[in-house]
């Protein structure tokens, strides 16, 4: 379904959350090796509540066209009963772009098999990621090779929720190959590519059509059509009314709450 959010006043969800829980957060852990860069850049923060057992744990991808920024967990992600784990990865151009991908998906492989260890479970592990994290996740998700390098099934993800991501080629990624970033193109390297009936629950939250980045509504509201198309019925689209491509804030009252709905279902 399609809806359209309009935010008055942000009221944190505290549905996890227990004031009594104590939570840890330990950073930079190493997901990959080889050389100084990707061993500076392939890195992870785990942020989990140390007194709860198999709680979710939403996978966070940050942003910056896949050539700059740095993790972070947002804040109001904190102090709800849930696992984060905030990652890095290799940009380009040091890299190739399905190479920056491809770290993503390593990260990913590092939570199914620590989360455990940390109290956390591994039938509860969600994507998400604004912009280009939102992209990653995407392509994470619906792209069933990447994970599959790593023995892992796409489908055993608990859900897909990208905020503002390209569902088109990344810009990037169209960079690389010498086209436009004013020329759209679908390819393997776009989640469009990948629409089928059996994903996760995926959950594309963007913001204003008339706010947001030029096309990236639309680019979402076809994706959401296609998956209708094909049969899915796990597929949602989230418009913020009144917030651009910086709707990260806004979203995770809508993030938090699906977490919540999909890990009781699968209690």
């Amino acid at each position: 379904m399609r809806k359209n959010i309009i935010i008055i006043l942000f009221i944190p969800f505290f549905s996890f959350a227990q004031s009594e829980i104590n939570y840890v957060l330990e950073k930079n852990i190493n997901y990959r090796f080889g050389d100084d860069y990707t061993n500076s850049r392939c890195v992870l923060d785990l942020y989990y509540p140390e007194d709860i057992n198999n709680y979710p744990t939403v996978v966070y991808f940050h942003g910056g066209a896949l050539k700059n920024g740095n993790k972070y967990i947002p804040e109001f992600l904190k102090n709800q009963g849930i696992g984060v784990v905030a990652v890095n990865y290799r940009f380009y151009p040091e890299v190739s772009t399905n190479e920056v991908i491809d770290d993503t998906a390593k990260a990913v492989e590092w939570v199914f098999d620590k989360i455990e260890k940390y109290g956390g479970s591994n039938k509860l592990i969600f994507l998400s990621g604004h912009s280009a994290g939102g992209y990653i996740s995407s392509m994470l998700g619906l792209d069933k090779s990447y994970l599959e390098k790593y023995n892992i099934d796409s489908n055993l993800l608990a859900g897909l929720i990208p905020l503002s991501g390209h569902t088109i080629t990344h810009m990037t990624v169209r960079e690389e190959m010498g086209i436009s970033s004013k020329q759209p193109i679908v390819d393997k390297m776009s989640p469009l590519f990948h629409v089928r009936d059996d994903t996760p629950p995926y959950i594309m939250i963007t913001g204003d059509r008339d706010l947001e980045l030029l096309g990236r509504y639309e680019e979402n509201a076809y994706m959401h059509r296609m998956m209708k198309v094909v049969g899915n019925e796990n597929s949602e689209l989230y418009e913020l009314d009144g917030y651009g491509h910086n709707m990260v804030y806004p979203s995770i009252p809508i993030l938090l709450k699906k977490v919540k709905e999909i890990s009781e279902k699968k209690k």
